[in-house]
């Protein structure tokens, strides 16, 4: 996605004296699963649509929201008043995935941990990696929102890139 966005970014910056050109959100921010999550959400929603005309990268939201519910605590949660007012604002969905190979995850819980030593609190078993990515994708035939499955073997990947631009209507 920072090859999306550093595409998008120049393309439409307006100002040279800051990044407007594309809004990046990483908006896990240790609330989503938690009882906190809808309530962020919504309150982000208000961000977006103040920035209805811009180009906006976000990282996980209402899908993430979701699935950590569902598996730590078991809970479900419902988005479809969320989930058309997105559609509204013309948001896309993309999932990038990953090879469903244990070895691959440790190599990249390996490299995860070196970065973020703090991740360990939260790291789960490669299994876990496996089943999460299996829900996202069960979530993502469900919603309602247009959304494009990345298959990723390896990063970077120029081609995939591409794909992603071409679905958006950049190229």
């Amino acid at each position: 996605m920072s090859q999306v966005y550093d595409y998008l970014e120049p393309k439409y910056n307006k100002n040279k004296a800051m990044l407007d050109g594309c809004h990046w959100f990483n908006c896990d921010v240790g609330v989503y699963g938690t009882t906190h999550g809808k309530v962020i959400i919504e309150k982000y929603l208000e961000i977006f649509e103040e920035l209805e005309n811009k180009n906006l990268i976000i990282e996980k939201l209402h899908l993430a929201d979701k699935i950590y519910r569902r598996m730590h605590f078991g809970e479900e949660t419902v988005y479809t008043e969320l989930e058309e007012k997105l559609n509204k604002l013309n948001f896309k969905i993309i999932l990038i995935t990953f090879p469903e190979d244990e070895e691959i995850l440790k190599k990249r819980i390996k490299d995860r941990l070196s970065l973020y030593p703090h991740y360990k609190r939260i790291l789960q078993d490669p299994k876990w990696y496996i089943a999460q990515q299996k829900e996202y994708r069960a979530e993502l035939e469900k919603s309602k929102l247009p959304h494009l499955i990345i298959e990723t073997n390896i990063l970077p990947d120029d081609s995939l890139v591409d794909k992603i631009l071409e679905w958006i209507g950049e190229k």
